[in-house]
């Protein structure tokens, strides 16, 4: 899946997802609305910048500039195992200006004068993800000019120094949905190569290896007896099944709403690779729960199947009782059919902490958030979620969660819970 998206963003320029070459920044500084499609559960709190990178010759060095301590920003490190093996941002390194280094896994050395933190990958192509905090979609011009002083550059240009000889030229093998699935051991084979073993997967490598898939192995299952054919086949549909087994039992279910912690480094997989498919599966490319935690439902309260065309609803958080966030956090409505945002009167598609001031607040000092099709009165329309003429999920974002009660943290067993969802008519 990894790889799968790195050639869909950075080789192949065709493919209608392409952002930008390797070691090359591209910023996506757009409000998320109904019109985009290409991604499920669209985030349009934090608009993106991506930057794919080959460490192959040398490290890459990230700069950020001072950002305002009002705004939450993230830089999430992802190597080709999907491990989240550092951050830089609010959280993790605060919202100074700063230069970060970014290394492959065989780099070794002192930090380089000028670099505040070395990072180091756990395979030779890696990602970053950029999210900057967008306030509302008038602030969408301030965050431009934030990505507008984000850099990216080898070390070399860093330091003002020599570059070192490029690294080989891959012939990276063409790969799409369709393929993914035919010719899978394949693309296995080839992605072993660009990521060294680690101990904690010697065993499951030896595993393959018997069978023939490794990277220095050609594996074609046509080469198989129909026998072996058959069982690698059961094998690969009894999996399957198993992780999508997995995707369901993530988290735990608070007050209607499921709450999971399944993103994280090598030291948090500890070798579980079936937690990590079942991660990769549901949504790949998770943060970790300290950075970001995501509560999610489709049902209210009781447990019936939230839906626009049959009732109004309200979430309403008790006074002093709002989600305990160091950054802030958001409600975003999404069609429950589709996960897609959906057209409405008032282009809203989500509620979040920065609105609070303008909102209505009730008479016991509490503050309730009206989920339904139709307008709640002008009013109340500044509380107003616009929700779908049918199906409804909802997707809560806490960003930079408390870690002192209350919390979330860890999820499904904080002292903090997200609130029911109630019927309304």
């Amino acid at each position: 899946m990894d790889y799968a998206v790195m050639y869909e963003f950075t080789i192949d320029k065709d493919s209608g997802q392409y952002k930008a070459p390797f070691n090359t920044l591209s910023n996506a500084a757009n409000v998320f609305t109904y019109k985009d499609t290409a991604v499920v559960t669209p985030n349009s709190d934090t608009p993106y910048s991506m930057l794919w990178m080959d460490l192959r010759a040398e490290p890459m060095v990230i700069s950020v500039p001072a950002i305002d301590n009002k705004r939450y920003y993230s830089i999430q490190l992802v190597d080709g195992n999907t491990f989240n093996y550092g951050y830089i941002g609010s959280r993790a390194t605060g919202n100074g200006a700063g230069n970060y280094m970014i290394a492959g896994p065989g780099w070794q050395g002192e930090k380089p004068p000028g670099i505040n933190q070395v990072f180091v990958a756990g395979s030779d192509f890696s990602q970053a993800i950029f999210r900057t905090q967008l306030f509302n979609p008038e602030d969408i011009q301030n965050v431009r000019e934030i990505q507008a002083k984000y850099k990216a550059q080898p070390l070399s240009a860093f330091l003002g120094k020599q570059a070192p000889p490029a690294a080989e030229k891959i012939d990276f093998p063409k790969i799409d949905k369709q393929s993914m699935q035919s010719d899978f051991f394949t693309y296995l084979d080839f992605v072993l190569q660009l990521i060294p073993p680690n101990p904690d997967d010697m065993d499951i490598r030896e595993q393959l290896a018997r069978i023939g898939v490794g990277p220095d192995k050609k594996f074609s299952i046509n080469d198989l007896p129909e026998e072996q054919r058959k069982a690698i086949a059961e094998g690969i549909s009894q999996a399957q099944q198993k992780i999508a087994k997995a995707v369901d039992s993530i988290g735990a279910k608070i007050n209607g709403w499921n709450i999971a912690a399944a993103f994280g480094d090598r030291a948090f997989y500890h070798g579980d690779w079936l937690l990590r498919a079942a991660a990769a599966s549901a949504g790949i490319y998770g943060n970790d729960a300290e950075e970001a935690t995501y509560p999610m439902t489709r049902s209210d309260g009781k447990g019936a199947p939230l839906d626009g065309s049959k009732h109004k609803y309200t979430l309403t958080f008790a006074k002093g009782e709002l989600p305990p966030v160091n950054a802030f956090w958001s409600v975003t409505m999404y069609d429950g059919k589709s996960q897609l945002l959906i057209k409405n009167p008032i282009n809203r598609y989500l509620i979040n902490s920065p609105m609070l001031p303008g909102m209505r607040k009730n008479d016991d000092g509490s503050v309730t958030i009206y989920i339904q099709k139709d307008s709640p009165g002008a009013d109340l329309e500044s509380n107003w979620l616009p929700a779908p003429d049918g199906p409804i999920y909802l997707a809560m974002r806490l960003y930079w969660p408390k870690t002192d009660p209350p919390s979330v943290l860890p999820p499904g067993k904080g002292t903090w819970s997200p609130p029911r969802i109630e019927v309304a008519d």
